[in-house]
């Protein structure tokens, strides 16, 4: 059986970054370490640094109750309000935020400052872009599928900042600004989805429409990684989203005689190698 293995999967240069910082601290790093929220979304990333004394705080009650020790800021980031929390706290801080999350937030404040309402598109329970709109002083729109860009009302008069999740879908973010584009609003759009995501998707779907059967690899809560098997089932109607080798029940025939697999931002580079290995061995 061939087995394609996309050149983009696994870690970006954000997760690297921010998996990195981690250990980093851990070497160098005395008294207790905290992540807010899991630094990355992949469990398994998050159970090893767990094994290593790792905290993960979720909510802004286990942050008050802080008296010492270091905080990391996921890869995700957080609102400005997470940052004067600690500040007022006196914990150290480390920011693992990805740069490009981080240039997210830097346009919305530059451009309320300018007059303008900020309108993310993308998941508006996702963890970035809570982040994001935490960096917005007046309250932000979140628009994550075609449907609700058509029922969007926004008063007249009013200037727009469109942004995007940096992992979201590329074709489904222009369809989406295509759509706020005629209803006549004063915007500016600015496309702040990750090159790497776009590079990772488009990789994905030239693989998945050329194969008999995808896999795509990733955790269960990865934003990324579920946008890459939405593309590849589209293409691939035989896809499987897995965490591990061990959610994996490839059922092959003599129809099957290419698989492709490809994986989220967050997924370690040892899964990858234990899954593509399994399936040239084993099938």
């Amino acid at each position: 059986m061939e087995v394609r293995l996309a050149k983009t999967a696994g870690f970006c240069f954000g997760v690297r970054r921010a998996v990195d910082t981690v250990y980093g601290q851990i070497e160098k790093e005395k008294g207790p370490i905290y992540t807010y929220g899991p630094i990355v979304h992949n469990e398994m990333v998050v159970q090893e640094l767990e094994k290593k004394g790792v905290r993960v705080l979720n909510s802004l009650e286990e942050l008050k109750k802080l008296t010492g020790g270091t905080v990391i800021i996921r890869a995700h980031g957080v609102g400005k309000e997470i940052y004067d929390l600690l500040e007022r706290q006196g914990v150290n801080l480390v920011d693992a935020t990805c740069p490009f999350v981080k240039k997210i937030h830097r346009i919305a404040q530059k451009e309320e400052a300018n007059g303008r309402r900020i309108l993310i598109i993308g998941n508006a329970k996702h963890p970035e872009v809570e982040g994001i709109r935490g960096w917005c002083k007046a309250p932000s729109y979140v628009v994550e599928s075609p449907e609700e860009a058509e029922n969007l009302r926004i008063p007249a008069g009013e200037k727009l900042c469109i942004v995007s999740q940096t992992t979201f879908n590329y074709n489904k973010f222009e369809d989406i600004v295509e759509i706020i584009s005629k209803k006549g609003y004063d915007i500016i759009v600015l496309n702040t989805i990750c090159s790497a995501t776009e590079e990772r998707q488009t990789e994905a779907r030239e693989i998945a429409a050329d194969v008999d059967a995808m896999i795509v690899i990733g955790g269960r809560h990865s934003s990324n990684t579920q946008k890459l098997f939405e593309i590849c089932k589209k293409e691939c109607e035989n896809t499987y989203y897995i965490q591990s080798l061990d959610d994996l029940d490839l059922k092959t025939s003599q129809s099957i005689r290419c698989v492709g697999i490809t994986a989220g931002a967050s997924t370690p580079n040892k899964i990858i190698e234990e899954v593509q290995k399994h399936v040239r061995i084993k099938f």
